[in-house]
């Protein structure tokens, strides 16, 4: 094992693996820690809860916002209705009452969106910090018969992206590298860009729920690409289901904001964190339904492509042919961070 500093960002994927393949959960654990479980689901008596825990790191506005959608997003992906969440908020010090505030205040108003109440956590003013971290944690209730998992899934399914990329992280960089796209883009794009966060929005909940009641069992998995972005939720993917993937370079919804901002940083949408949009597995027979169902409730969706009977096989076919699916190390917002290029 390498002495060497991992880098910033999500630990690489073999590295996690190998800690949780050491793990040893108890018969109560229906689903528990893997690449690509968005939760975990724990049958007690008769009740199945799913529960998530994730921190937001990168963002300083609206942080309540961003910790509260984001574990709600991962529990809806597993089928299961967002109920209860808890958040531990840690601010730097020289944190007012009012920055306090503002922050609780964003988390209320995203549990009152999502119909979610808000049952506990820890704040503290903690040294050491140079800017505010929420790490959240959500508790919903199993909604169906089944969970959504990746042992549902079989080759040759197909692969569906509804919603674009990446709505987060075009409103983080609107907003964390302000002074940096304000000499760049027009300032109209950059309002928009910025009101990502609430419109078209973080949340997949009401995509993910519309899904589970429209298809039912044809819905095999849902998984929310985040850090890393729509390539490393891919091959999150396909770690989880033990499959490959051909995916459509063409089938990937980009919003017009997204590459401008991603152009004027030098920055892949590819691999940008991506809270909003939602990668659907269901079967090759499901697949004008679920469409049609997502454009009546004017939700954008595509399909992105199947899963290949090859595991080692993870390609995206564009206008030039068939290249292997990119891999990012780090997010491309933690990448632009590192290098002191946004301010």
């Amino acid at each position: 094992m390498s002495d060497r500093p991992l880098p910033t960002g999500k630990l690489p994927p073999q590295l996690l693996a190998e800690f949780l393949g050491n793990l040893s959960p108890d018969p109560s654990v229906l689903l528990g820690p893997g690449i690509g479980h968005d939760a975990a689901v724990i049958q007690i008596d008769t009740i199945r809860l799913v529960f998530k825990s994730d921190p937001i790191t990168f963002a300083t506005e609206a942080i309540g916002w961003y910790a509260l959608n984001v574990n709600a997003n991962d529990v809806a992906c597993l089928g299961a209705r967002p109920r209860w969440f808890l958040a531990t908020v840690l601010l730097p010090e020289g944190t007012t009452a009012h920055d306090a505030q503002v922050i609780l205040d964003d988390l209320a108003r995203a549990a009152e969106r999502l119909g979610v109440s808000v049952v506990g956590g820890h704040t503290e003013i903690t040294v050491g910090l140079d800017r505010p971290i929420v790490a959240g944690t959500m508790i919903g209730e199993l909604t169906t018969e089944y969970v959504l998992s990746p042992a549902r899934v079989r080759p040759g399914d197909a692969l569906l992206l509804v919603r674009g990329i990446a709505i987060e992280g075009t409103a983080l960089l609107a907003r964390e590298c302000r002074q940096t796209l304000e000499r760049m883009l027009d300032q109209d794009l950059l309002a928009r860009c910025r009101r990502f966060l609430y419109e078209p929005g973080i949340s997949i909940v009401p995509a993910a729920t519309l899904l589970l009641e429209r298809l039912g069992e044809d819905l095999r998995y849902l998984h929310d690409p985040t850090e890393g972005g729509l390539a490393t939720g891919l091959h999150e993917v396909a770690v989880a289901c033990g499959t490959g993937l051909v995916v459509s370079e063409e089938a990937i919804l980009v919003y017009p904001e997204t590459r401008a901002v991603c152009t004027a940083l030098g920055l892949d949408p590819l691999g940008l964190i991506a809270s909003g949009a939602l990668l659907a597995v269901v079967t090759p027979e499901s697949v004008e339904h679920a469409l049609d169902t997502l454009a009546q409730h004017d939700i954008p969706a595509t399909q992105l492509g199947w899963l290949d009977p090859d595991p080692g096989r993870r390609v995206l076919i564009g206008s030039t042919g068939e290249r292997p699916l990119p891999v990012f190390q780090v997010d491309e917002v933690a990448r632009l961070f590192a290098s002191g290029g946004c301010v």
